[in-house]
């Protein structure tokens, strides 16, 4: 019969952890102290082992001298606990009261439940600085200023303790909010981002954001494609910075919240990543020819294909006045790569991978692999002569 696994008592939130090694080991525990933070690839940062113990207690008092700032290394090798009953009782008896005033130090930051007081707007603010400061890695300009406006909407859970909040808590304010499909996107990301991160923190002892979503119809999926004359005039006009971007958009049939979140290979020629569904995330999608130079000639200028989601907008509608064209909004570049897909006769299956939608059958969706080249060959079936 098989032994049953002794239960500790669970350890209060940014406490740290006790784990029991596997193996035959003469000290099977590892001390460590809590995860601090996320690394350059959003990966947890495990800190060094304070030490390894051959009993669990023995790590819960390295542990609450640790966070009580009167941890020296080595003390644990001083805990001795012996084989006498009356030696192993008086060791045990002073390894508690240590535990027990070492703990009294730290309870000031500990609420009575054994969770930290965080507010979801301070736990935000933590993984701001940890995200967009200490990870190295450069985020846009409407990157941040996504989270930061994804933050402002989220108001109601501000001031909430971010370990009383569940999944009705958070699921209300996206069903509440008056906004379009594209904010309560943001939305999402973020509330789900800020659990991750608290989780990872152990100020929480469960992320109730993973089933956090959308029941609303998506707003954003209606458009008006550019006419094969409207196309002609970006073309002719291809050295203005609006046109430029609009053609690279149009050839390409990314959303304009992807490409400063895409890779961009500009010596292969194609374009990586998405945003918004799996699907659309994972997907390659090859540069026509064409855009080649535009794509390599806004890069050398502006270092990204985007910056500022909302400049880009009024500068497309100023574009369209001026030039006496349909409004146009800049999700109706990807109803134009989709019409060119329709017009030039590009595979459907194809045009549904490279605009990242999902297959509604098995075959396609598990077993239809196509290589880069192979969508190559078909994005290069749409002729740009017959616009110049």
């Amino acid at each position: 019969m098989a032994q049953k696994k002794r239960k500790y008592p669970k350890l209060p939130s940014g406490f740290g952890s006790i784990r029991k090694l596997s193996g035959n080991r003469r000290n099977p525990y590892c001390v460590q102290a809590t995860s601090q933070g996320l690394d350059i690839n959003g990966c947890p940062i495990r800190p060094k082992p304070l030490c390894y113990v051959d009993s669990w207690y023995k790590g819960f008092a390295v542990l609450t001298a640790y966070n009580a700032g009167t941890y020296t290394p080595g003390m644990e090798n001083h805990i001795d606990i012996g084989s006498d009953p009356v030696e192993a009782a008086e060791s045990m008896s002073e390894l508690v009261r240590s535990m027990l005033n070492n703990y009294a130090l730290i309870t000031q930051r500990i609420t009575g439940d054994g969770e930290q007081k965080k507010t979801f707007e301070e736990v935000y603010n933590e993984y701001y600085i940890d995200k967009f400061e200490k990870s190295g890695k450069h985020y846009s300009d409407s990157a941040v200023k996504a989270a930061t406006s994804a933050f402002k909407n989220v108001k109601p859970l501000h001031d909430k303790m971010i370990s009383g909040l569940r999944y009705a808590d958070l699921q209300k304010v996206i069903d509440d909010c008056p906004l379009k499909h594209a904010s309560l996107e943001l939305m999402v990301t973020l509330i789900k981002q800020v659990f991750a991160y608290a989780e990872l923190m152990e100020y929480i002892d469960k992320d109730y954001s993973k089933r956090v979503s959308i029941r609303k119809p998506d707003d954003d999926e209606h458009g008006v494609p550019f006419s094969i004359n409207e196309i002609k005039q970006l073309w002719a006009d291809k050295s203005d910075p609006t046109a430029e971007i609009l053609l690279i958009m149009i050839f390409s049939g990314h959303r304009i919240s992807e490409y400063d979140v895409a890779k961009i290979s500009v010596k292969e020629a194609y374009f990586e990543g998405g945003v918004k569904t799996e699907t659309s995330k994972n997907r390659i999608v090859p540069m026509h020819s064409a855009i080649i130079p535009l794509v390599k000639k806004r890069l050398r200028r502006n270092k990204q294909l985007i910056g500022s989601q909302g400049k880009l907008r009024k500068d497309i509608k100023e574009y369209c006045s001026a030039h006496g064209m349909t409004f146009h909004t800049p999700h109706d570049t990807r109803h134009t790569f989709a019409m060119l897909c329709d017009k030039y006769d590009v595979k459907e299956n194809d045009k549904k991978r490279m605009l990242g939608h999902a297959f509604n059958d098995v075959t396609n969706s598990v077993y239809g692999h196509r290589s880069l080249e192979d969508l190559r060959t078909e994005i290069e079936k749409i002729k740009v002569s017959d616009f110049l």
